[in-house]
């Protein structure tokens, strides 16, 4: 008889797998959307990643995250360069580990809202300070030119991509749930 541990282990390690290809097939998916910054693109791929830091934990999420990340750029390129794959794997990086913690806390409908929506501003709020020490290599711009983006442009375009997300994630989630759970 096989040992169960070895067993569960190995599935899990499967729906993780699983999780990555997901992500990697939906960071095809990635559209400017603010219009005064084109540059700045919505990943669809950050809402499997989150879905994957709610079902296995923060820590696991984290790795199918930047495994995605590497993956589509091994694969594609970065569409912006270096730059654009540091800075979102920043991103996704505290948004999934924030809210997959606080969800492992707060198993409920309004626990897995709340968690998104703090790991959303905690998301915000790392790329703040993340923007103001990238962006001015990536664009050959002076600080001032950044920081003066911050709360027109890098604020909003934040606080949206989290609101996208939690909005889709928390729709989804409890549908997806049981099927990631069971089988």
């Amino acid at each position: 008889m096989p040992n169960l541990n070895v067993k569960s282990r190995t599935l899990k390690l499967a729906k993780m797998a699983l999780m990555v290809a997901v992500a990697v097939i939906c960071s095809f998916i990635h559209f400017p959307i603010l219009p005064m910054a084109p540059f700045l693109e919505f990943e669809v791929s950050d809402i499997p990643i989150l879905i994957a830091g709610f079902v296995f934990g923060p820590i696991p999420g984290l790795v199918i995250g930047l495994v995605s990340i590497l993956l589509h750029d091994l694969m594609m390129g970065p569409s912006s360069g270096p730059y654009g794959m540091i800075m979102h794997m920043v991103a996704i990086s505290a948004f999934v580990l924030v809210a997959g913690f606080l969800y492992t806390k707060f198993k409920t409908r309004r626990g897995g809202l709340v968690a998104l929506i703090v790991g959303g501003l905690c998301m915000a709020a790392v790329m703040i300070p993340a923007n103001l020490i990238v962006t001015p290599h990536f664009m050959g711009v002076p600080l001032e030119v950044v920081q003066a983006m911050i709360l027109p442009i890098l604020l909003p375009f934040n606080l949206l991509k989290m609101a996208i997300n939690t909005a889709v994630v928390f729709l989804l989630y409890k549908r997806l749930s049981p099927f990631l759970h069971k089988w």
